[in-house]
């Protein structure tokens, strides 16, 4: 069974209209759409922007369904120029860049007292991602490359070159990471898939409202192929 989280409802209704056999199931204040989604088992929920959010609903997603690996869809500012506006981000892994313990003499993003704070991704989740992705928006590209996580919109140049320089982001988003820290700590596989729909600089503002909606139409078009692949 396919987890599939996205933070707001833009990010999630065209998936939602998609399903069959539909089932809704409500926990933590949120609502569970559990059916079929081209011939694969899902449950498809909105989380809710932000990391408390998106991290409470993976684990109720993990607790309540018996997912075999959960798929974090959604929207991201690009990080590097080379990466446009509609292309799509698979990470290859995530990390919450404003986890910040430097008075205690920790490096930016590390959390204290774990094990891990880069949260790698499935690499065969990715392998079908890729392959999806490539098949049903031949018009876009592709990149593989972190996920940078925290509870800001980056709107300046100055924080996206910090964003580059500290953690080698490809792009920022304010959920990817959260979901990841869950599963990971659920030992459940998990792929964030990020289409872009500005560019994290001050051109955010004008770019966000005019290129989400293309943005949001490569993310479905991809995870609708991919449920295909995994059914």
């Amino acid at each position: 069974m396919l987890g599939i989280i996205g933070a707001m409802d833009t990010e999630v209704a065209k998936l939602k209209e998609l399903m069959t056999d539909v089932e809704i199931i409500e926990a933590a204040s949120m609502q569970f759409y559990k059916g079929k989604l081209n011939g694969a088992e899902a449950v498809v929920v909105r989380a809710g922007v932000g990391k408390v959010n998106a991290a409470c609903c993976t684990q109720t997603l993990i607790d309540r369904f018996p997912v075999d690996c959960v798929i974090n869809t959604g929207i991201a500012g690009s990080l590097r120029a080379e990466i446009d506006i509609g292309d799509v981000v698979l990470a290859t892994d995530a990390v919450e860049h404003d986890m910040d313990v430097a008075a205690l003499g920790y490096a930016p993003g590390k959390i204290p007292d774990m094990d891990a704070d880069v949260f790698a991704a499935d690499e065969k989740l990715r392998k079908i991602a890729r392959e999806s992705c490539q098949k049903v928006n031949p018009d876009i590209q592709v990149y593989e490359g972190r996920v940078v996580t925290g509870d800001q919109f980056i709107s300046s140049k100055e924080k996206k070159a910090w964003l580059v320089e500290t953690f080698g982001g490809y792009c920022a988003e304010m959920e990817g990471a959260a979901i990841a820290h869950a599963a990971y700590l659920n030992h459940v596989p998990f792929l964030i898939v990020r289409a872009i729909s500005d560019k994290a600089d001050d051109s955010a503002q004008m770019d966000y409202p005019t290129f989400e909606a293309r943005a949001i139409e490569h993310s479905v078009r991809l995870i609708e192929e991919m449920a295909g692949r995994l059914a």
